[in-house]
């Protein structure tokens, strides 16, 4: 255990001492949280407003900026909990490239505390910087329209570090086999380019066609990005239905910021959520196990 304990607390070290790996995985969720109020923001209110006009609807700004606001706060999140992981995972290409890796195995080290080390050591980092994020998010709510009670912030919270645990499971899976900087720049740009449309953060999955909807919804990351959907919109639902709104009004925007997300038209269940994110974080640590042992016994072989 120490020799765990001292290999974690050294990759650690050595993440937020890299000034740029560490900076980049830290302004990620504050540039998104920029971009997404400067440009998706009023792209969010017009679609809202024109949605409850068309329905006869009298809406306040505060309760529109409420709804606009759970959903860039629960897009940044999906997307920086994912894609900071695999920035905070970089040390383990970064050891291999360096030759400190061979310098590591060389040592009274086992193979599998090393790689245990990464994968709590990037879990520690990448859950600093999102609840950090999570913090700052949970301000702007403040800011243009709070309608949180303390159970939903507690459920956010929980969504974040599952959220990271999936992050850091993926990335380790993905990045365990890569053995030069070019790769490891050449994944995280695809994942930083492209995760953000496949878990429905940049553009609501009922927006895209069925039979894309129905690829997607085998993908985990939905799952975490209509979680915490839910728990930044709660509130604001609530407050509409209290002010008399149609029913038949609300589900419709539930259904189309993806609140509710269908598996086949069958509606899934916050809990069903809940087994699917879980389950697919066991998934992916089991694999990167497997791909660690593997791993040894080649290099013992």
């Amino acid at each position: 255990m120490t020799g765990l304990t001292a290999l974690i607390r050294r990759n650690t070290k050595l993440y937020f001492k890299d000034k740029g790996m560490f900076f980049t995985s830290l302004i990620t969720p504050l540039i998104l949280l920029v971009l997404y109020s400067t440009f998706l923001g009023n792209v969010y209110e017009d679609s809202f407003r024109s949605a409850l006009e068309a329905a006869g609807a009298s809406v306040s700004d505060e309760l529109i900026w409420g709804c606009v606001g759970g959903q860039l706060v629960s897009s940044l999140l999906a997307v920086s909990c994912v894609t900071v992981a695999f920035c905070s995972n970089l040390l383990m290409v970064q050891d291999k490239t360096t030759g400190a890796r061979q310098d590591l195995t060389i040592a009274p080290i086992k193979g599998s505390t090393l790689s245990l080390s990464y994968y709590l050591s990037t879990l520690c980092s990448t859950l600093l910087i999102s609840v950090g994020a999570a913090a700052v998010c949970l301000v702007y709510l403040y800011l243009v329209g709070w309608f949180l009670t303390a159970a939903d912030v507690a459920a956010l919270l929980l969504d974040v570090v599952l959220l990271v645990m999936f992050g850091t499971a993926l990335s380790s899976c993905v990045i365990f086999p890569l053995s030069t900087n070019g790769q490891a720049s050449a994944v995280g740009t695809i994942v930083s380019a492209g995760y953000g449309f496949i878990c429905g953060a940049y553009m609501p999955i009922s927006s895209f066609s069925e039979g894309l909807q129905r690829v997607i919804s085998f993908l985990p990351g939905s799952y975490g990005t209509s979680l915490l959907r839910n728990h930044t919109l709660r509130g604001v639902f609530q407050e509409m239905e209290s002010q008399g709104f149609p029913t038949v009004v609300v589900d419709a925007i539930r259904d189309s910021v993806d609140c509710n997300l269908y598996f086949f038209d069958k509606k899934v269940e916050l809990s069903g959520m809940y087994l699917v994110l879980v389950a697919s974080i066991l998934i992916f640590v089991g694999l990167y196990i497997v791909m660690a042992v593997l791993s040894g016994k080649k290099h013992r072989g």
